[in-house]
């Protein structure tokens, strides 16, 4: 259980990352056409998600490598359940079921490593 926790832990880190970057670097013009959601928040918003998600991938992944703070670990899982929750109202407002099922995957996968780093294969 351990193996498939540092799997699912690495995978959401690449994503996260990969989408903290983009959100929290690239012009409003350009994620528009990647993320319609974008036209219904302000920059500073789309900016704080981004970062938010960026820490989030870091968090996953660096406090349980390194052993420094591994309690980072879950609470990064747990920080992305709650960005998941909200992108799933979002998508939802909007009617957009790929997003909202995309989203629902990311929150399981969250749910599943704050799951196992909180309790039985805490590290």
């Amino acid at each position: 259980m351990n193996i498939a926790l540092w799997i699912v832990q690495g995978l959401l880190a690449a994503l996260f990352l990969m989408a903290g970057i983009t959100k929290s670097t690239q012009p409003r013009e350009k994620l528009l056409k990647q993320m319609p959601w974008v036209d219904d928040f302000s920059m500073p918003v789309v900016r704080l998600i981004g970062v938010s998600e960026l820490a989030a991938g870091l968090g996953l992944v660096l406090p349980a490598a390194t052993g420094i703070a591994p309690v980072l670990t879950p609470l990064a899982a747990v920080g992305l359940v709650v960005i998941m929750l909200a992108a799933v109202v979002v998508h939802g407002r909007r009617k957009e079921m790929q997003g909202i099922v995309v989203n629902v995957v990311l929150l399981i996968a969250a749910a599943f490593v704050a799951w196992g780093r909180f309790g039985p294969y805490a590290i």
